[in-house]
């Protein structure tokens, strides 16, 4: 891998980790079209570039994790289901479903028809479609009502339980192509929190995750990698964290008054157009 295969590669997770696109998928698509090897040192690579996305979170909400009890323990609560399940299937993940095209189409296709989907259902629920649907079909339309003070709004608020389903969400992004900010953002969703509140908790929980996934698998292989890899892999690791902040920045301004249901549809036609490429 050079260098410029690594800022290349870097641009591309800052842009993607906190999407629900999965910035895995993206990182192994991208490496095909470079030409990379799928070797111990490019798959590592791929979870590690993560952690430089993830400082950006540190530094915009370092307040937020560290000073606050309540969030760090909800935070913690929440890696635990991922910390186990990760732990549990870290052959599988690295030396099967990391190298796996196919599971990683699957897993955006699969995933962007489910996100399109759960978007419908929520715009349905708070009766945005509403007007749409009662010229077409009237009164025999169900009243669907979505009280907001049943919404959690604030991370504070959101109880250990269901920071424990969000962490059991999360869990399924161990497969590549799933996208752990999707999978948090549709389980926090589901569990009654409100949009912003959830995308903000999905940026805090992805810095234990990476976090540890970097640590646990930089102490498996990293004895192996080269100096010269190291660097590779530390100018990966700045050119994420400097596009991720913008990216962070970006979304939180873009949930306030859109869907996801456009990050479902490309990824979709990401997948299909990648399936096309490789047959």
């Amino acid at each position: 891998m050079s260098y410029l295969d690594s800022i290349v590669l870097g641009v591309i997770e800052g842009i993607t980790e906190f999407l629900p696109i999965s910035s895995t998928g993206h990182l192994i698509l991208s490496g095909h079209l470079l030409g990379l090897s799928p070797t111990e040192f490019v798959k590592s690579f791929e979870i590690a570039i993560q952690l430089g996305a993830i400082l950006a979170v540190v530094v915009l909400f370092w307040r937020r994790l560290f000073l606050s009890k309540k969030v760090f323990l909800l935070v913690s609560v929440a890696f635990i289901p991922t910390a186990i399940v990760g732990f549990v299937l870290y052959k599988l993940i690295k030396n099967v479903l990391l190298g796996s095209n196919v599971v990683v189409l699957w897993s955006l296709a699969i995933g962007g028809l489910v996100l399109v989907l759960f978007e419908y259902w929520q715009l349905y629920k708070e009766n945005k479609l509403k007007h749409v649907l009662e010229n077409s079909l009237g009164s025999r339309i169900p009243k669907f009502n979505l009280k907001q003070n049943e919404l959690v709004t604030r991370i504070e608020d959101m109880g250990y339980g269901r920071a424990v389903g969000v962490g059991l969400f999360q869990s399924l992004a161990v497969i590549p192509g799933v996208s752990r900010a999707a999978a948090t953002i549709v389980g926090g969703m589901l569990l009654k929190m409100s949009r912003v509140a959830i995308v903000e908790f999905s940026f805090l929980l992805a810095v234990p995750t990476m976090l540890a996934a970097t640590g646990y698998d930089l102490l498996k292989t990293g004895a192996s990698f080269s100096g010269e890899q190291f660097l590779v892999l530390a100018v990966g690791l700045v050119v994420s964290f400097v596009v991720a902040i913008g990216a962070v920045k970006w979304l939180l301004g873009f949930i306030k008054n859109h869907s996801f249901i456009g990050f479902g549809i490309y990824r979709i036609v990401l997948a299909v157009m990648f399936a096309l490429f490789l047959l």
